[in-house]
């Protein structure tokens, strides 16, 4: 493989570890408004229904990153249309922050999409909402949230592209944050994209790269699996899905185990409820009073509320019978015909795609991100697996096992300089694994 060259590997990587370093110096803790989002978040009765659609911009500054030539960085709110599962328009919320460096890479200015990883279902947990301090605190809510892609919008920045962070449909905006749905993340994803090159008034031809781990990474690979049908106007050169949940089935048995935010699961189940009315029944025949409670309370928060008020929830504590939630599941023909709809790895992406997943990930299965691999390559798709042999510590906890692996990957080794070399253009075929 082709790495990027060594000054540029060192600006992203000191860069982003500097930014990582600091803010906690940088944000600030900012008490929210009564509401949990402002007035920007709620769309107009009437908007345009292109997918990709500017519905409205507020500027914004951004001061959770590396200061420069200027600081706080300035970036745009944005409001764009996008599609939900059955082909209807629905506005969607993100940020822009436009390159004001000179583009450290080969060729074109490029347009970074990052698609956050898991930061809870209520609308104050929405990227948009800490993009500016790195963090927000909800005292009425007793609800916080960070920017968790603080770090990666600082090393695209420094490196002079464009960045756009989706917020994803239903997080900040009205209705439910359809979680880990695989065409709506994809399609939050690659309207994000629309909107972005729209913004910067480059056209389609702009070079792209998506960049997601986690949730994330489940959005950037549904994205690059959707990107020939769905948006095959776009120039995306290069793609990374770092530990993407391919396979619910198999996480949601893994998190169900005894994970330090085995609550997610309700982020899941809320949002397949919403888009599945008879699903949403049959689950709330099956849960006690306490259960939906929780189901209901979990809408609201983020993944940082989870960790404090749910941390290691089972699924069997809100169930009648007291058997986990998956084996309810499974006995119903409806959810296995759910759950089997969100497989990623059933179509084919065009773009060169950059797996990695660490191999004692206790939150998102190393063999089912792995799996994903194998059945792209079986396709010809340009596949590149990368494993991170981190060592486990303290199994179940989350923090170090599943988010160790993307620090170092993301950071350190493997992903700025793929995604680079990708768009320099550099050439790359067949499949690696290691």
């Amino acid at each position: 493989m082709h790495f990027a060259t060594p000054r540029l590997r060192r600006l992203a990587v000191t860069t982003a570890l500097t930014c990582f370093a600091a803010t906690g110096i940088v944000t600030g803790a900012t008490e929210a408004a009564a509401a949990p989002v402002s007035a920007f978040y709620h769309p107009p009765e009437q908007f345009a229904t292109a997918p990709g659609s500017i519905i409205r911009t507020e500027p914004t500054s951004v001061y959770a990153t590396i200061p420069g030539d200027q600081w706080p960085v300035p970036g745009q709110l944005v409001m764009y249309t996008s599609r939900l599962q059955d082909g209807s328009p629905v506005a969607v919320t993100g940020t822009y922050v436009a390159g004001t460096r000179p583009w450290q890479g080969a060729g074109n200015r490029p347009t970074i999409v990052i698609a956050p990883g898991t930061a809870g279902q209520g609308d104050q947990c929405a990227a948009s909402v800490a993009v500016s301090t790195g963090l927000i605190v909800d005292v009425e809510r007793r609800s916080m949230s960070p920017n968790q892609e603080a770090v990666a919008l600082a090393a695209w920045s420094a490196l002079g592209a464009n960045v756009f962070i989706t917020d994803y449909i239903g997080l900040g905006t009205p209705g439910i944050h359809t979680y880990v749905n695989r065409a709506e993340s994809a399609h939050a994803v690659l309207d994000a994209a629309r909107a972005a090159v729209t913004l910067a008034g480059t056209g389609t031809s702009t070079p792209l790269a998506f960049w997601g781990y986690s949730q994330g990474g489940g959005a950037t690979a549904a994205a690059a699996e959707l990107h020939p049908e769905y948006a095959p106007e776009l120039n995306l050169k290069g793609v990374w899905a770092g530990a993407p949940p391919a396979d619910l089935t198999a996480v949601i048995g893994q998190i169900d185990s005894g994970n330090l935010i085995g609550g997610a699961i309700g982020f899941a189940l809320n949002g397949f409820r919403e888009r599945h009315p008879a699903l949403a029944a049959e689950v709330d025949r099956r849960t006690t009073p306490a259960g939906k409670a929780t189901l209901d309370a979990l809408a609201t928060q983020c993944i940082g509320d989870v960790i404090l008020r749910q941390p290691f929830l089972r699924s069997s504590a809100l169930t009648i019978d007291g058997r986990p939630l998956p084996d309810h599941l499974r006995e119903l023909p409806g959810a296995t015909t759910i759950l089997t709809a969100q497989r990623i790895g059933n179509r084919i992406p065009t773009a060169p795609v950059l797996l990695t997943s660490g191999i004692n990930d206790d939150t998102i299965p190393y063999p089912q991100v792995r799996q994903l691999a194998q059945d792209w390559c079986a396709h010809t798709t340009t596949v590149t697996f990368r494993t991170n042999h981190l060592p486990a510590i303290a199994p179940g906890t989350t923090l170090p096992n599943h988010f160790g692996p993307e620090l170092i990957d993301g950071f350190v080794d493997n992903v700025i300089p793929y995604l680079l070399d990708r768009l320099a253009d550099k050439p790359l075929s067949g499949c690696t694994f290691d």
